[in-house]
């Protein structure tokens, strides 16, 4: 099931995708993160991110989750083929397997839950806060994420808490802080 948040993927079926993508991925012992199909220096590259199989249930931390690049090669070799067979993309590109690293895209409730007590980058499609003529509204907010109630993320920034409705969240990803383990809370584990 596509996320809330959804990655433009240019009139790709995305559910035809996932059927190709999802079986082969699981095979490895991992799982689809996020899916992106987008022009780089002039180039069409399909983007995987995978982590390992389970690790949204689990709430492994990014590093817990992380897959190695043996793991990324193999999926590549085995999905390429997959994917010239299914012949979904009607252009040439490149294909990337990769694990989604420590700033790693935030997609529905399922990630918002998961990365409770991080710190995240949110931009919204539309600003919030803003007076009936639209002035002096926020687009970007970045605090620590302290969970998803009902349909609204909560953020805590400078020490207060917002709800920004997921309908209105555009792109978010992790935050990471040299030094840090990622989570904001300072308790001894």
């Amino acid at each position: 099931m596509p996320s809330p948040i959804s990655t433009e993927l240019h009139g790709i079926d995305r559910v035809a995708l996932d059927r190709v993508v999802d079986p082969i991925v699981r095979a490895h012992g991992a799982e689809v993160v996020d899916v992106e199909f987008r022009t780089e220096r002039g180039s069409w590259v399909l983007r995987i991110s995978v982590e390992r199989a389970g690790a949204s249930e689990q709430h492994l931390s990014t590093r817990d989750a992380a897959v190695n690049l043996e793991l990324c090669a193999n999926v590549s070799r085995d999905l390429s083929p997959a994917l010239d067979v299914a012949d979904l993309i009607q252009h040439p590109y490149q294909l990337e397997v990769s694990s989604p690293g420590v700033e790693r895209v935030l997609r529905g409730e399922r990630d918002f839950a998961r990365f409770a007590g991080h710190k995240a980058k949110i931009k919204l499609r539309e600003a919030i806060g803003a007076s009936p003529e639209g002035i002096g509204g926020q687009r970007v907010i970045v605090g620590t994420l302290d969970g998803i109630a009902d349909g609204r993320v909560r953020v805590v920034e400078s020490g207060h808490t917002r709800e920004v409705p997921l309908a209105i969240v555009e792109r978010a990803r992790l935050v990471f802080e040299f030094g840090s383990s990622g989570r904001t809370d300072k308790r001894k584990h």
